[in-house]
């Protein structure tokens, strides 16, 4: 009987040791941590995604992988078509080259910091907007030159996106000047504007901030006519035009909102559709983050202790027409950290922001299909 009464008195001892002790670690925890972040404008994306007519929803089971083990985060392409291959900047900071007839990879030069944004402009410069060393332009031969790496005293620490103009003109993202590449997830979860949109003369060496205050500003790519740049704003899960020319020019407007997801890089295909690739689909866990600032510092403690939700999935690539308007919607329940995806001729191809490769989807094959 004795025994009996010490195994029940310990029983509440036990529960306490079980379940309150964590809450009230966790409770301070909370409390001591200076993470302070801001409550965001939720009325811009509480609605529910757009409606997009065709969708194809294997586009990983769909596809063949390129260069596995050699393309670690693959996160943007460029695309040379009189030689037939295309450039990307990969995580351990070397540019390369993929020639697509038979899928060779070469490391073509070292940037020696963290190649993001690329893009080809003429004479076969490459131009690269690296995390960490700026806006860089690297020539024929490899040679890597940096064009700038500041505005308006302000240092970039997250060059992201990059274009170029038929006039030489190049706009960029400096995607967070508090934040770097690897504490990106920080900027996203504390939700203030730190990001910027610029421009940059090659004649004149002038850099210029176009827009400011931004939700972590992404991909960039300037209109087939010239008058506009739009460029992906991740955070709020939109694309904004900003006016080049015309009677709106410095002004932004809305491009497309309501994504099903957050926007990495868009580009331009040459036949009508811009592609926006999707960091993942819709997540009620991410939707949550988004309206409670409290939900995000959680969030914020948990990834200092390397403990991270596993939400991104659904990733894909959204083709929209010129107005902004969805065409076709490519993802997969499997994918996650969609950063890019570019049509040539063909066939869908995508790179990531932490896989080790890059997809190709043939679209003939695997077209996306009517949601009706």
């Amino acid at each position: 009987m004795a025994d009996m009464d010490r195994r029940s008195s310990s029983r509440p001892f036990g529960l306490f040791t079980l379940f309150i002790v964590p809450v009230a670690a966790t409770m301070l925890l909370y409390r001591l941590d200076s993470f302070d972040p801001a409550p965001l404008p939720f009325h811009d994306f509480s609605l529910e995604p757009i409606v997009v007519p065709k969708v194809n929803p294997r586009l990983l089971q769909d596809s063949e992988m390129i260069g596995v083990g050699k393309l670690l985060g693959a996160e943007d392409i460029a695309y040379h078509s009189g030689e037939h291959v295309i450039y990307t900047g990969c995580a351990d900071g070397w540019i390369k080259r993929i020639t697509l007839n038979d899928s060779t990879v070469q490391n073509w030069t070292f940037t020696g910091g963290r190649p993001l944004g690329v893009v080809l402009r003429r004479h076969a410069q490459l131009l690269v907007a690296d995390a960490e060393k700026g806006l860089l332009e690297v020539t024929a031969d490899g040679s890597v030159k940096t064009l700038t790496d500041e505005a308006e005293g302000l240092k970039f620490k997250l060059t992201d996106g990059v274009d170029v103009g038929v006039d030489g003109l190049i706009y960029f993202s400096d995607a967070s000047y508090k934040y770097s590449l690897k504490e990106h997830l920080f900027d996203i979860l504390e939700g203030r504007p730190y990001g910027r949109l610029l421009s940059f003369d090659p004649s004149t060496k002038e850099t210029k901030v176009l827009a400011r205050d931004l939700f972590f500003p992404n991909g960039v790519v300037v209109s087939p006519d010239q008058n506009s740049v739009i460029f992906c704003e991740t955070l709020m899960k939109r694309c904004l035009k900003y006016h080049i020319q015309g009677e709106r020019k410095g002004l932004v407007d809305k491009f497309i909102d309501n994504l099903p997801g957050p926007p990495d890089n868009i580009r331009f295909d040459g036949e009508g559709h811009y592609w926006i690739a999707l960091a993942m689909g819709k997540s009620w866990e991410w939707d949550l983050a988004l309206k409670y600032p409290w939900v995000r510092k959680v969030v914020a403690i948990m990834e200092r202790y390397n403990v991270r939700p596993n939400i991104q999935k659904n990733s894909g690539v959204l083709a929209v027409d010129l107005e902004g308007k969805p065409i076709a919607y490519y993802y997969d329940v499997g994918l996650s950290d969609v950063s890019t995806g570019l049509k040539i001729g063909d066939h869908l191809y995508c790179g990531f922001v932490t896989q080790p490769y890059i997809i190709r989807l043939d679209l003939l094959q695997h077209a996306a299909r009517a949601t009706t």
